[in-house]
C-alpha cells in the first residue's frame, strides 16, 4: 500500500469525522437539526461506504475517465439515499419525514 493511497484513506476518513462532528455541533446549537444517535450511525454508515467504494475504484480501475465516471455515479447513489432518508423524495417506508 503506497503512501499515497494511505493519505487518501486518511482523508476520507478525517472528512467524515468532521461532517459527523459538525452535525453533532450545529444539533446542540439549533433546534432545526435533530439528529438521534441511529441517524449519526446511518449517517457515518453511509459516508463510510460511500468513501470506502470510492477508494476501491481508485486503486482497482486503472482508466481515469472511468474512475470519474463509477465515483460519480457513487455520489449520486449517495445523495439518492440521504435525500430519501431525510426528506422522502420518493415516498418509500423509509423516508424520514
Amino acid at each position: 500500500m503506497s503512501s499515497a493511497q494511505n493519505k487518501r484513506l486518511f482523508g476520507i476518513l478525517l472528512t467524515i469525522g468532521i461532517l459527523l462532528i459538525s452535525i453533532f455541533v450545529a444539533s446542540q446549537l439549533s433546534e432545526e437539526v435533530n439528529w438521534s444517535l441511529f441517524d449519526f450511525i446511518v449517517g457515518g454508515a453511509l459516508l463510510l461506504g460511500t468513501g470506502l467504494l470510492c477508494e476501491l475504484v481508485m486503486r482497482k480501475v486503472k482508466n481515469v475517465k472511468s474512475r470519474i465516471a463509477i465515483c460519480t455515479a457513487i455520489l449520486a447513489g449517495l445523495i439518492l439515499i440521504w435525500a430519501e432518508l431525510a426528506v422522502g423524495i420518493f415516498g418509500t417506508p423509509f423516508a424520514g419525514s
